[in-house]
């Protein structure tokens, strides 16, 4: 039996880690982190890679949906009709709506330029992902401050002398790389400062952990803020070189002082000011992290941006232990590969979302998911009718799926192609089942950093099933729909390799390590020559940010304190555990039985007024959507808030293990689905309030006599 080593790519996250697998046969027998970047460390979910590939309660063949949508009813058909099928709706749409009708949507990665080529090619500007539900927020804010985004900077988290995070709950939500850097940190001597509603994973390895009142992220920022001003911790020569409007910041933040923040937040102000007096000394190995997730209040955008203005008041750009831009080929004397998405011609049509003409602070990138739902309901600036969701649920991903329904009734096609059942999927009209990632090869994409490189997946077996990889998919359906000639090659081997031609560099070049590194060394540039490389309408690090002023939106907004949960309610807040990613891996057999189930947190002295006990079934409620979850009682978690993990409570009938485990937070956000911060764009998935009571399906306690 023959045994083989293959470089490859987790897919069973949205981090996808580089990782080596052993086979013999048709057989994985190993899978371990890539040993040259990751020395074989990998997450829960990586190591279930094997029981994905085993699992068949998954799309195992494309289906066609018979009966309504949503009533579970398919007809398992051929690659051949299904893909014919699709193509035919798609011509059709196309000839009577125009190209501009169809939306494609997907997790993001660094796979998307595949995606987004059939976008355009087939005449769409409509390409979107799942963003407006995670990332928008930060990505905007950090726009708002250097003009570059959330992924133009790298974290050199394992060099810094104290790491600062807000919710981010970064030991959970789990990136092998990144947790060791923070662990070989901590192990050096550095500080981490934690901050949140509750206390977590990250939290208990903290040296420091506020805990603070729902909805304040942005109070106890602008304290901080304020408060670094005041003791004169900040870079002085930095400010002067780089940044714009520092003495407006200054006249804004006087009056939120420490012990402002400290009252509105629910903290002690000599906490917050020895913090400050700490990070100054430390400076500029000092890294707020500005937030990954961070779609939560109506004023997440402005906690993120006040966590980007710390960083640069402590000067951390472009130097060892701060924050680092990330560098791509050009940076190294490489030419880059070629981008499918770059050769075809960019559509004419205005986005349906609104983004970039009625939104114009807003990255035409992925747009805003969320705003095209008034498009389909309205028919304005146009009628979609077309979604196809590459490994995205935005039934699971987005508030009140109910309306999300109601809305995608006006489509004529729901395309869902996935490595497993989602619950859009299962309200689709089409399945087209993706090669689990340990089947199937990608393109190659560039990763970037200080020390960039280009990337690829190779499939390690053949699949197991009459299953696709998404190139073969957006192939096959290009050909049909007449585009097929922006996909070159007739395999995905002639494709790497018209991408690789322009770099001097070939196949053989990924064989030793499973990438190809483009520097020996770090890249840094000259941090006294930065001009120039921040892309604001100044050129400057902007505390007033020219393109919020011309949308006519607040650069240094002022604070308004949270709403309250009404009496006898709570805030829902939600988060990730370390085991799941969100609702993609709840029916794998193993992760199932690390964690079949979430439940709700709820603060101890709370529950005792409400008669709840520990491991008790409880029932939770808003504006008439109700679930039943078991509590889990806890001191850390602050009493106006009950948390769950996101992803349980799924309804698919096939996946057995998951189906009705635990609750799902979305489907208790009624009427929040065009809740979003104006300025950011992030959804408000935090400003939800419900009730819980002690659930009347609990056995009833025997009382004795």
């Amino acid at each position: 039996m023959t045994t083989r080593s293959v470089w490859s790519m987790c897919g069973m996250c949205t981090v996808r880690c580089p990782i080596r697998v052993e086979t013999e046969g048709d057989e994985v027998t190993w899978i371990e982190g890539n040993p040259h970047l990751l020395e074989g460390a990998l997450c829960a979910k990586g190591s279930a890679g094997m029981a994905l590939l085993k699992d068949e309660e998954r799309p195992l063949s494309p289906m066609i949906r018979k009966g309504g949508r949503g009533a579970g009813r398919w007809e398992r058909v051929s690659w051949y009709a299904a893909l014919d099928y699709v193509a035919d709706k798609l011509n059709a749409i196309i000839k009577e709506h125009g190209p501009e009708s169809i939306m494609m949507s997907c997790r993001g990665g660094p796979f998307m330029d595949l995606i987004k080529a059939f976008c355009h090619a087939v005449g769409s500007p409509n390409f979107s992902n799942h963003d407006s539900a995670c990332g928008r927020n930060v990505h905007h804010a950090s726009l708002s401050v250097y003009g570059l985004g959330r992924k133009d900077f790298v974290y050199d988290l394992k060099k810094c002398k104290h790491l600062i995070l807000f919710g981010r709950n970064i030991l959970a939500s789990l990136r092998p790389a990144e947790v060791n850097q923070v662990m070989d940190m901590l192990d050096a001597g550095g500080t981490m400062t934690y901050v949140d509603v509750r206390q977590t994973l990250t939290g208990i390895k903290a040296d420091r952990f506020f805990l603070v009142t729902p909805g304040t992220d942005y109070a106890l920022a602008l304290g901080m803020i304020h408060e670094v001003i005041k003791q004169g911790v900040y870079d002085q020569e930095f400010i002067d070189r780089y940044v714009a409007d520092f003495d407006k910041l200054v006249a804004f933040v006087e009056p939120y002082t420490a012990d402002w923040a400290a009252k509105e937040c629910g903290v002690k102000a000599d906490r917050i000011k020895e913090f400050v007096t700490e990070i100054g000394s430390q400076r500029p190995k000092v890294v707020f992290h500005p937030g990954w997730m961070l779609s939560r209040y109506r004023d997440s955008f402005y906690a993120s941006r006040a966590l980007h203005i710390l960083n640069v008041l402590m000067g951390n750009v472009e130097v060892e232990g701060g924050q680092i831009f990330a560098k791509g080929a050009g940076d190294c004397g490489v030419k880059g590969i070629r981008s499918l998405d770059a050769q075809v011609p960019k559509p004419t049509a205005k986005r349906a979302d609104g983004v970039g003409w009625k939104y114009q602070h807003f990255d035409k990138g992925p747009g805003l998911f969320h705003l095209f739902y008034d498009a389909m309901l309205t028919g304005e600036p146009y009628p979609l009718k077309a979604l196809i969701c590459m490994r995205h649920d935005p039934f699971t991903c987005f508030p009140d799926p109910q309306a999300q329904k109601e809305a995608l009734d006006k489509l004529d096609l729901l395309v869902s192609v996935d490595t497993h059942y989602s619950e859009f999927g299962w309200y689709s009209d089409v399945i087209l089942p993706e090669s689990t990632f340990l089947e199937r090869d990608s393109i190659i994409a560039t990763q970037k950093g200080p020390k960039p490189r280009f990337i690829k997946r190779n499939k390690a077996i053949a699949p197991m099933h009459d299953t696709k990889s998404l190139y073969e998919i957006i192939k096959q359906l290009a050909d049909r729909l007449g585009v097929g000639q922006y996909f070159p090659g007739s395999s995905i081997e002639e494709l790497w390799a018209w991408q690789l031609e322009p770099t001097g560099f070939s196949l053989k070049d990924f064989d030793a390590k499973g990438f190809i590194s483009l520097t020996d060394k770090p890249v840094m540039f000259d941090r006294n020559h930065l001009d120039g490389k921040f892309k604001t309408p100044s050129g400057k690090i902007e505390m007033v940010s020219g393109k919020l002023t011309e949308a006519g939106l607040e650069s240094l907004k002022p604070y308004e304190s949270p709403e309250k949960p009404p009496k006898g309610h709570f805030r829902l807040v939600f988060g990730r555990s370390p085991v799941h990613a969100h609702s993609h891996t709840v029916n794998n057999p193993l992760l199932y039985e690390l964690m079949p189930e979430n439940t709700l947190w709820i603060n101890k002295r709370q529950a005792a007024r409400l008669g709840v006990n520990d491991g008790d079934l409880v029932d939770v409620g808003v504006c008439g959507c109700s679930g039943t979850i078991k509590a889990h009682l806890t001191e850390f978690i602050h009493p106006e808030a009950v948390y769950m993990a996101h992803g349980f409570g799924r309804q698919v009938p096939l996946q057995s293990r998951a189906y009705h485990a635990g609750m799902a937070d979305q489907k208790l956000m009624k009427g929040m689905l065009q809740e979003m911060d104006p300025a950011g764009g992030g959804l408000n998935l935090c400003e939800c309030f419900v009730t819980v009571r002690r659930s009347a399906k609990n056995p009833k306690r025997m009382v004795e006599l």
